[in-house]
């Protein structure tokens, strides 16, 4: 699959044999009838990074080949991109073409745009930055009306922030993220509201405390916790735990405790095999636990922590990688039967695709 075709026959064709695939791979599975939700065919990247290529007076955002020649080719438009990323590569370049202490050595530029308008752009540098680089910055930052964080080795200078605020829409609900320049977020908002509103959705009904593995900076968290009496989340990654706890009183969410600890830890604290200082302020037994949410990265889930989602009546698994989701499965599915599967365009034009299942004790 490719990243330059851009028409609806074509982008329809591609999802189409992302589908056939996943049938194709989950065929040993009893699924039932798939919800698709797909993305638009442009401007649905909030993030993307690009290199910087210097020809003599002038740089461009350039991006190399997948080949062995790694070739380098200019990028004059970014059609993926979002709407906001678009309108303002071209000004920020002209800017930086016309101030040599913001341009001299730069190597790479990265753009966190958000759907509320606000955008955080990196530079990158192969020098160190000074005082008269901040100035510069500083008065780039006014004139485009973003935030601005420059990078060298072992240097980072925040001009102001180094988050920007991003609001989904979440079943006619706001909720507004803290999204942090090092910390992962879902590139495409879009998909991402679709995802939140399924999951919500599909869990409303199940009540009690509610376990999260991998909660990141919330995301699915905070939408999650109305549906519950209680949810105790875990994530490993102190600045996402930072973000979360920000996005929970940003969101006024009162209903959510964050562990930091890894989902393997937390699985040992659950089967009282080692206590955990981070825990201190946790009574475990207070819980009443019927549902779990687990979104692991794209290595899946150990075979403890998947032994762990057995004992819950309800799971809900969102993954970024079907062939780990399968192997998970062939476990869970020996206590749980497949209720609900939504797949998620995550990434058009590539072979990505995202996946959610609910799953239902027998």
């Amino acid at each position: 699959m490719t990243q330059r075709q851009y028409t609806t026959a074509e982008y329809q064709t591609q999802l189409a044999e992302k589908i056939a695939i996943f049938k194709q791979d989950f065929s040993e599975f009893t699924i039932p009838e798939l919800s698709v939700y797909e993305s638009a065919e442009k401007h649905f990247r909030m993030r993307a990074e690009f290199r910087i290529w210097h020809k003599g007076p002038v740089s461009t955002y350039c991006m190399f080949t997948d080949d062995e020649f790694k070739r380098a080719y200019d990028i004059t438009e970014f059609p993926i991109g979002s709407e906001i990323m678009n309108r303002l590569m071209t000004k920020l370049m002209n800017e930086i073409n016309s101030n040599e202490t913001l341009r001299t050595k730069l190597f790479q530029i990265d753009f966190l745009t958000t759907l509320s308008g606000q955008a955080l752009i990196s530079l990158i540098y192969h020098r160190k930055l000074d005082d008269e680089w901040t100035k510069a910055a500083r008065e780039l930052q006014t004139k485009l009306r973003i935030y601005i964080i420059g990078r060298s080795k072992g240097q980072k200078i925040v001009v102001e922030q180094d988050f920007v605020v991003e609001q989904l829409n979440v079943n006619g609900k706001e909720f507004r993220y803290q999204q942090i320049e090092s910390g992962f977020t879902q590139p495409n908002a879009r998909v991402c509201e679709k995802m939140l509103t399924w999951a919500v959705t599909k869990s409303r009904a199940w009540g009690g405390d509610l376990i999260e593995l991998y909660c990141g900076n919330g995301n699915f968290t905070l939408p999650l916790a109305q549906n519950f009496n209680r949810v105790l989340a875990t994530e490993l990654a102190k600045p996402s735990v930072k973000s979360a706890l920000f996005n929970m009183e940003l969101n006024d969410v009162s209903n959510v405790a964050i562990a930091r600890l890894s989902s393997e830890d937390f699985s040992q604290a659950m089967d009282k095999v080692r206590s955990f200082r981070r825990l201190e302020e946790i009574d475990l037994d207070s819980y009443e636990f019927s549902s779990i949410f687990v979104d692991p990265p794209r290595s899946g889930m150990d075979p403890h922590t998947t032994s762990i989602t057995q004992r819950y009546e309800n799971i809900m698994y969102i993954s970024c990688n079907p062939v780990t989701l399968r192997e998970n499965l062939k476990t869970i599915t020996q206590t749980h039967e497949i209720t609900d599967v939504a797949l998620f365009d995550q990434f058009p034009y590539t072979h990505h695709l995202e996946v959610g299942m609910t799953l239902k004790k027998k």
